[in-house]
């Protein structure tokens, strides 16, 4: 007995991700959406910072008082205060004054920028500056990083660690995202018997369920219901209660011998998209939908019932929750610099980029608190410390930080 007919690896995705019923949306905290599909875009309800701070420790001052200001010429302020991160200053700075600040602590009225505490030297109740500033440096003020009413997330995206520092930040505890659909895991074979009990001559270990379920678990909720002999009753049998999750996935008897009944019993009660696909590992792969829920059937050899998974099974699990993956995080890509990318000699730079599939934009360099760069990246380029930088139009290699998707239309 042979297949059918071997249709492309193509034919079978579009054939399939087609006919699949979406699952529905549901309401997670932010910290426990990690991995999440998110069901609808995301818009901020707050600026962040909420108000104007300072970006590093110092003094906060009028940037005129120190227009002459030279290692050799310092400015004299009176300090008239102190402030913490998280404090409310209840005095204003007016001319020749100054007062310590933190980072991130609010900046006093009637200050409009802050210098470093490395060019300053305290004596007393006064400070002495050594640097002219200009007016808001190192300021970091009020909707710098997100702006209310900003889209900081978009629907169809994978949620990251990173977004959810933001949405964090934003004040948004809860989001909605699609529910992770369920999945009946079910290995048959005579052969196979559980990890852990007596492995008689002629038996193997069934390892496929550990691995898939262990795939699974990083968008579905997957469950082993266990070995089934090559007895087409008791698949049958099985089969009925693996129905009752979204997604079903079989491995082994999935092939044209004697003993693959799979398929057989798969058609009784679905519609068969593919069985038999132009693929090496994976040849003997199939999928049947039932009501929208699709079964897979994997083969029984680990290698080609993984590597069926990642081609069949995952995009369709991803496209029940309206997306498909074109890069995944953790990948190496190239593409072209839009922009100059500077860095300083003797520091290796962690620049935060954003790839379009053929070209990349660098968001940030600096700026350790901006969020949102973390976020509207979705790549990191790194300048090693023996460059100055690239240049625009240069080819880069760069790292993905998110998983890059397209929401299906």
């Amino acid at each position: 007995m042979e297949f059918r007919r071997l249709c492309s690896v193509e034919e079978a995705l579009k054939n399939l991700i087609g006919r699949l019923k979406m699952v529905e949306k549901e309401v997670v905290s932010i910290y426990e959406c990690y991995s999440r599909v998110l069901a609808e875009d995301v818009y901020a309800k707050i600026d962040v910072p909420p108000f104007d701070r300072a970006a590093m420790d110092g003094y906060a001052l009028k940037a005129e008082d120190t227009f002459w200001a030279s290692p050799n010429n310092p400015t004299t302020l009176k300090i008239v205060g102190k402030i913490e991160a998280g404090e409310i200053p209840d005095f204003e700075i007016k001319s020749g004054e100054a007062a310590e600040i933190s980072t991130g602590a609010a900046i006093p009225k009637g200050a409009n920028a802050v210098v470093m505490v490395e060019n300053t030297r305290k004596f007393g109740d006064h400070v002495e500056v050594f640097q002219p500033l200009p007016p808001f440096k190192n300021i970091s003020f009020a909707g710098e990083d997100v702006k209310a009413g900003d889209l900081i997330l978009r629907k169809g995206e994978i949620l990251q660690p990173q977004d959810a520092g933001i949405l964090a930040a934003c004040g948004i505890k809860e989001v909605n995202v699609f529910r992770r659909p369920k999945v009946a895991v079910i290995s048959t074979g005579n052969e196979l018997v559980e990890v852990g009990s007596k492995l008689e001559y002629g038996k193997i270990y069934c390892s496929n369920s550990a691995m898939l379920v262990n795939a699974l678990s990083e968008f579905a909720e997957p469950l082993f219901l266990g070995i089934v002999p090559d007895d087409t009753r008791k698949i049958e049998s099985v089969l009925e209660e693996a129905l009752k999750f979204d997604v079903v996935i079989f491995t082994g008897g999935t092939s044209v011998g004697k003993k693959d009944v799979v398929s057989k019993v798969v058609e009784n009660c679905a519609e068969i998209i593919f069985h038999g696909v132009a693929m090496k590992p994976g040849m003997p792969s199939g999928a049947a939908i039932f009501d929208g829920k699709p079964i897979f059937m994997l083969p029984g050899s680990p290698v080609a019932a993984y590597l069926a998974y990642k081609t069949f099974a995952e995009p369709s699990i991803l496209a029940m929750m309206g997306v498909r993956l074109i890069a995944r995080r953790g990948c190496r890509v190239k593409g072209v610099l839009r922009s100059p990318v500077a860095s300083q000699i003797g520091i290796r730079s962690y620049v935060r980029v954003f790839w379009d599939g053929e070209t990349i934009e660098p968001i940030r360099i600096s700026g350790s608190s901006i969020i949102s760069s973390m976020v509207r990246a979705n790549g990191l380029l790194v300048v090693p410390e023996n460059f100055e930088g690239y240049d625009a139009g240069e080819e880069v290699e760069i790292e993905l930080i998110k998983d890059v998707t397209v929401v299906i239309k």
